[in-house]
This record gives C-alpha cells, structure tokens and sequence, in this order.
C-alpha cells in the first residue's frame, strides 16, 4: 500500500494496531478486576477497544454498583500487563507499513493507553523511532470514541486533518477518526480478524 498520493500524514493506534496486545490487556484486566468483584465480559472488553482504563473501570464500576478507586485500580491493572510485556508481538502487516512510510512522511501513534505503556510496548516492538509524534490518554481531556487524539495528533504533526489516514482495529477509534474528518484503514482487515 503507498498511501504517499492521497495523504500528508499516518496516525497509528498502538493496542491491536502496531501490537497484539489486546489478549494480554485482557488477561491483565481480570487478574485485576477479580481482586474487586468487578464483571468485564470479553466482548465488551473488545468493544471498549481505545477507552482509558481509568475511565473503562468508572463505567463498569457505575453499572455494577461497585465503588472503587478508579485511578488506583488502572495503575493496577497497567501494572498487571507490564509484568507480561515480554509477551508483547507486533502486529507485522501493520508495522511493515509503517516501515516503508518511515522518513516520507510525518507518523504518528494516538492511543487511549497510558504513555508509558504505549511507549515502552514500541520500544519492545523496536518501533519507537519510526514516530514524530506520540499522543496517549493523558493528553486529551476527551477520548475515542471522540475525536481529541487524533486531532492532537495532527495538530503535532502540522497537519490538516483531513491530510491524515488513520490506522485502526477497533470501532470506537474508527468512529473517532470518522469524527475527526479522517480517512482510516480498519487494520482487522489486514489482519484477518
């Protein structure tokens, strides 16, 4: 794919995208949740692909009649996944584009993860140096399924964002790059999922 012609800019998801992650998310959150009598079904897990862990326990918190630390129960469970982060594989159809795009273009990562986790998952990946720009959970106020990440993203790169094609696995960031007035690639195709 040489996306070069239609497109200024790539932004990448890091979680199911660049790495294949979400199994390992998953496991980490009901080792964690277990500890709280806190219900996550795997579906919904999926389904809430992109959300801020911190924010992912106050909804199910607030559904469950659970009362609960939410920032202390995200550390936690971010906690909970680095112990496995040797685990971590990247999602290579996905990293290959990165790859041959690397130096033609401005590249960024928007994730709705932590930055340290989304960090230290590229580095495992050896990933890191292929991205100008990197935007997690903390630097937005609002997160996917709205549009704030991937606009920040191209406001780091210069962009308009209409210029940028975003790279996604999951339908929360789809509609948030939809929101954004950009153009995306669901990366399960790619995949095969």
């Amino acid at each position: 794919m040489n996306f070069d012609q239609d497109y200024v800019a790539l932004i990448f998801d890091c979680d199911g995208t660049l790495t294949d992650s979400m199994p390992l998310h998953y496991i980490a959150w009901r080792r964690t949740l277990d500890r709280y009598g806190i219900a996550f079904a795997e579906d919904r897990f999926y389904e809430m692909g992109g959300v801020p862990s911190e924010k992912i326990i106050k909804i199910l918190c607030a559904e469950q009649g659970v009362t609960a630390d939410a920032k202390s129960i995200a550390a936690e469970k971010e906690g909970e996944f680095l112990l496995n982060l040797g685990d971590v594989r990247p999602n290579l159809p996905v990293c290959e584009i990165a790859r041959r795009h690397h130096g033609r273009m401005p590249m960024a990562v928007a994730s709705g993860g932590i930055r340290s986790v989304v960090v230290d998952q590229l580095v495992k990946i050896e990933m890191r140096t292929y991205f100008d720009v990197i935007v997690a959970a903390e630097d937005t106020e609002r997160h996917k399924p709205e549009p704030d990440v991937f606009l920040e993203a191209a406001r780091r790169l210069m962009v308009e964002p209409a210029r940028c094609l975003v790279f996604e696995d999951t339908d929360i960031g789809i509609t948030a790059a939809r929101q954004a007035g950009m153009n995306f690639v669901d990366v399960r195709s790619l995949l095969g999922a």
